[in-house]
């Protein structure tokens, strides 16, 4: 029924109903490109926002990475001091006369007039 209303109804032709018309009309594309520009930039925003946390859960992953390779260094430079350290005190001890005496009966097995070496087995702990 309401079908039928329609059809008996007449269009108004006048100026102001063709100028509320093109109104409408240019409304409704002004709002379907509204929604196209809100639509590009969220997309925009979107894209932005998955390459900034891409960015920054590779930049936490090279710091870590970076972090360990430091304490490793450190590690590696505090054992280098300390060998560095024994070094050092092993040059003052070359330095003097009796260490080298005593150093040299020990690992070539040198000796003194009257002296007898005797050249233990180290004990074994497992041979128990």
């Amino acid at each position: 029924m309401d079908s039928l209303r329609k059809k008996k109804v007449a269009k108004i032709e006048s100026d102001y109903v063709l100028q509320r018309e093109q109104q409408e009309h240019i409304y409704g594309k002004r709002r379907r490109g509204l929604i196209r520009r809100l639509t590009f930039y969220g997309i925009c925003a979107a894209i932005l926002s998955v390459l900034a946390a891409i960015m920054l859960i590779s930049q936490a992953e090279a710091l870590e990475k970076k972090n360990m390779e430091m304490e490793r260094v450190e590690s590696k430079l505090a054992q280098l001091k300390k060998d560095e350290k024994q070094l050092k005190e092993e040059i003052i001890k070359l330095e003097d006369d009796e260490y080298i005496a005593k150093l040299a009966r020990k690992e070539y097995f040198l000796s003194e007039k009257g002296e007898i070496i005797f050249n233990l087995p180290e004990k074994d702990e497992d041979r128990d």
